[in-house]
């Protein structure tokens, strides 16, 4: 009698067209994810003095130089709050944003050896920043509690949405992140452009100057920024001064959920030549 062949076949076929993220693929490799994660905040830190000191004082001293030249020198208005409070709030939340993008983008070019050798879901390796950023971001709110209890400011009830709104930015990074790490792959002038990039970024963002400034006429043109609506909402749930924009952050939602599905297509479909133009 013959017996039959009960061993599984399995036939590996390459996907065509546009992707979504395939999240049972990233769940087999979780372990992998938190040990770039890991790796990430290892080399951040490795031989400096300071060490996670360095996500206090970023902001901190970019907040002394704004305060010194646009609070004290150009008077730039700031909704009655006082400048360096009104500035460093707003620059804990960017400057997450603003080293996640900058590390996400270059992060494929980064690990070339990794991607060209072994196979794993290559979308890993531009979100592995941008989360382990998120202990920086933590660690630069001791600085804002401090200020606040200095100043006498008490945050509002509205405080409840901060997760979201640091959920909303870590999708911003995210899809913007993905775009132009798939994009330095295949063009190596992308990683002069990015640091221009965040800088105006910067500068069409409620970082320094509060977005009551922008006249009622361009204001819905001004929230397609979704970094807009975010640094405004966080500035207005922590400091309470200002209404909380519920328009902005609204908008900001939809350009991040754009961003981020259009991001991951795209760099899932670049995907398959990461290993020969790395």
């Amino acid at each position: 009698m013959q017996e039959t062949n009960s061993v599984p076949i399995t036939i590996l076929k390459p996907r065509s067209g546009w992707q979504l993220i395939d999240f049972k693929e990233l769940k087999e490799y979780k372990a992998l994810f938190y040990f770039l994660i890991l790796r990430d905040l290892k080399i951040r830190y490795k031989q400096t003095v300071l060490g996670a000191g360095w996500a206090i004082i970023q902001p901190f001293f970019s907040m002394i130089v704004f305060s010194l030249f646009f609070g004290r020198l150009a008077k730039m208005p700031s909704d009655n709050i006082p400048y360096p409070i009104f500035a460093y709030s707003a620059l804990i939340i960017w400057t997450y944003f603003a080293n996640s993008l900058s590390m996400s983008a270059n992060s494929l070019v980064g690990n070339t050896e990794l991607i060209s050798k072994v196979y794993f879901p290559r979308i890993l390796v531009p979100n592995a920043p941008i989360f382990a950023g998120l202990i920086d971001f933590i660690i630069s709110l001791v600085i804002l509690i401090i200020m606040m209890f200095f100043y006498k400011i008490m945050p509002t009830p509205y405080l409840i949405i901060f997760p979201f709104l640091t959920i909303l930015t870590v999708m911003i990074a995210s899809g913007v992140g993905m775009w132009l790490a798939a994009l330095n792959a295949q063009y190596r002038d992308i990683k002069y452009t990015v640091p221009f990039l965040i800088q105006i970024w910067m500068f069409v963002s409620p970082v320094v100057y509060p977005a009551s400034m922008v006249p009622e006429k361009f204001r819905l043109l001004y929230a397609l920024n979704p970094m807009a609506g975010v640094v405004e909402g966080f500035r207005s749930i922590l400091l309470g001064k200002t209404p909380f924009p519920f328009g902005m952050v609204i908008i900001s939602t939809i350009i991040a959920i754009l961003l981020l599905i259009s991001g991951a297509m795209y760099f899932k479909r670049m995907e398959r030549t990461f290993a020969d133009v790395i």
